[in-house]
């Protein structure tokens, strides 16, 4: 999560920690060069109080949040020299090669946003549990599931077949199979299924490791998973175009969880890799194409 989110969660903060956010949020670019003196006198509160709100959203004191802001908001800085809205990236006055442009800038926008937001969490980890799962079980509706099939199609080339429990309408039936031995994936950006907190719930009950990948840590869902990865981009829930922002960083997020997992059995996938494409390509399994025989 990014430094400016943390400062924006407020709700176990006291109301000098809330005016030092406040203040933080309003001059990120500013307080990257400002010493804990400064800071304290622009914001009318004590050096200690400063120290508390660092250590109450991760850090060790202020020298650490400090360095850190500053190398988050220089990597912002870097990439995002125009922040294009997503939701909506473009006007009814924009030429055809400005829409295409803006398009393009908000897709590097979204992914540069999201590499920042999971840098520092377990991939390794991730993966290796979805490596070693018997089973994998996707939850995800809407436009969640057609990324889901995206990353459904990918785990074929690991030899793992992703079950998407949505289909057929099965969710439940799909849930009540899950066992200890299977890891669940459930993608939502609201964060807010109330079938899907229920069924969480259920499979923290039979002890089958659960993936949340979300734009809202603090939801419902986010407390019952065992692993979430937080990918919030600035999209409403419902005054947009579409869910441009939110589906290019999920698929960013599970083309890296993919592209993990392959690499921790490397050699023994492009081996595979190897083999299937001798089998598909000149093997009993090729395919016989008719323009050949013309």
């Amino acid at each position: 999560m990014l430094i400016e989110e943390k400062l924006a969660q407020q709700e176990s903060m006291t109301t000098t920690e809330k005016r030092i956010a406040d203040y933080l949020r309003r001059n990120l670019e500013t307080a990257v060069y400002m010493t804990i003196e400064e800071l304290a006198k622009a914001t009318y509160t004590s050096h200690s109080a400063i120290i508390r709100l660092c250590k109450k959203i991760g850090f060790t004191g202020f020298k650490e949040f400090r360095f850190e802001l500053g190398r988050e908001v220089h990597q912002l800085i870097a990439q995002f020299n125009q922040t294009i809205d997503p939701n909506f990236p473009f006007t009814s006055e924009d030429h055809l090669q400005t829409i295409a442009k803006k398009m393009a800038d908000l897709t590097i926008q979204s992914i540069k946003k999201a590499q920042l937001q999971i840098e520092n969490q377990e991939l390794g980890q991730l993966a290796e549990v979805l490596n070693q799962a018997e089973r994998i079980f996707l939850f995800a509706k809407g436009d969640s599931q057609v990324t889901a099939r995206k990353f459904q199609n990918k785990l074929v080339k690991l030899n793992k077949f992703l079950i998407l429990a949505e289909e057929y309408s099965d969710s439940s039936w799909n849930a009540a199979n899950l066992t200890a031995k299977d890891c669940a994936v459930f993608i939502s950006y609201s964060g807010r299924i109330h079938h899907y907190e229920r069924i969480m719930m259920y499979l923290s009950h039979v002890g089958t490791k659960t993936l949340l990948i979300t734009g809202n840590e603090r939801s419902e869902m986010a407390k019952q998973a065992t692993f979430c990865l937080t990918v919030a981009q600035d999209e409403y829930d419902f005054a947009k175009v579409a869910t441009f922002s939110s589906q290019v960083a999920f698929d960013y997020v599970l083309n890296t969880l993919f592209s993990v997992m392959y690499a921790q059995n490397f050699e023994e996938n492009i081996r595979n890799l190897h083999s299937k494409q001798s089998l598909l390509q000149t093997g009993l399994l090729k395919e016989y194409r008719k323009d050949q025989n013309d």
